[in-house]
């Protein structure tokens, strides 16, 4: 089938079996036209606690599509492509984490949502690139372990002088790719482009920021801003959602694709839903303990 037909179909059978299709930002852009909602993790994780669709399908990565299973036990989790699973996500070592925990008995554990279910279990509250800063800052703890991304670590701690962040050596590959000649050239050719940069990239590519943003808050930014050239810095994809979302405006692309969220197409999306399978699983025990870290970080406006 070609897309048009096959966003037909799909749209066709969202209807008829109440689902809902959650997409990330990074998604391919003909997945956008059959999206309910296209966010960043903490508007998807908002989306995914209010739902009352039957069926949720996520267009995104493992971790993602975990974290919509914990919010709604009850309701179908499908995740389009199994295979998309963030290496980020899979840095943190339980074992590593419980002997850190002993380390610093008075530190808060701060998940970022780029983790297993099974690491959310053993967190305090969990947090994402948007609402980061404000989650730390909620907190009474003086210490913070943050994990797994270290580049949004240091953010937070540039961010957050009055309390001292230990931070996981994580990173995503896409983000830590990006150079600062990169952004420097690319600031060379588009002089008058305003500069937003995801947190997690390097910090030295933080420091050519003119803004520091979430993938949402970049279309809030390009949106509200009277410039008409921006240079984003992060994965790729964002451009295509940014020339969606903010009409008459220029986006130049700083960094690479992610290969993992590029998994999902919509020959996956049109099959999982037509055969409800790649269902996705949470233990209780798991689902219980991960949820209280996720509810904790959505009373946080």
């Amino acid at each position: 089938m070609n897309n048009k037909l096959l966003i037909f179909q799909i749209n066709k059978l969202k209807k008829r079996k109440k689902a809902v299709i959650l997409v990330h930002n990074y998604q391919w852009p003909e997945i956008y036209k059959v999206a309910d909602f296209i966010g960043d993790s903490l508007e998807l994780s908002r989306a995914a606690s209010k739902t009352k669709a039957k069926i949720i399908v996520f267009c995104g990565v493992d971790f993602m599509a975990e974290s919509a299973k914990i919010l709604n036990p009850q309701k179908k989790v499908l995740l389009p492509a199994m295979q998309a699973q963030c290496p980020m996500a899979a840095m943190v070592d339980i074992e590593k984490l419980k002997k850190i925990k002993k380390q610093y008995l008075k530190a808060a554990v701060v998940g970022y949502v780029n983790t297993s279910a099974a690491t959310k279990a053993w967190c305090d509250i969990c947090c994402t690139s948007a609402n980061a800063v404000k989650v730390v800052k909620s907190l009474k703890n003086k210490e913070i372990i943050f994990l797994p991304d270290k580049n949004l670590a240091l953010y937070v701690q540039s961010q957050v002088k009055n309390k001292k962040i230990i931070p996981w050596e994580g990173f995503c590959y896409v983000h830590s790719r990006i150079l600062v000649e990169e952004v420097k050239r690319a600031i060379g050719l588009h002089k008058k482009a305003e500069v937003l940069v995801h947190p997690e990239c390097p910090p030295a590519v933080i420091k050519l920021a003119d803004h520091v943003c979430s993938t949402s808050q970049m279309i809030y930014q390009a949106q509200k801003s009277k410039n008409k050239e921006f240079i984003i810095v992060t994965e790729a994809g964002m451009v295509n959602r940014l020339s969606l979302e903010v009409k008459n405006k220029k986006f130049y692309a700083v960094g690479g694709y992610c290969l993992q969220m590029k998994k999902n197409s919509l020959e996956k999306i049109y099959r999982c839903l037509q055969k409800e399978n790649n269902e996705i699983k949470v233990p209780e025990k798991i689902r219980s303990k991960a949820k209280k870290a996720l509810d904790k970080m959505l009373k946080i406006k």
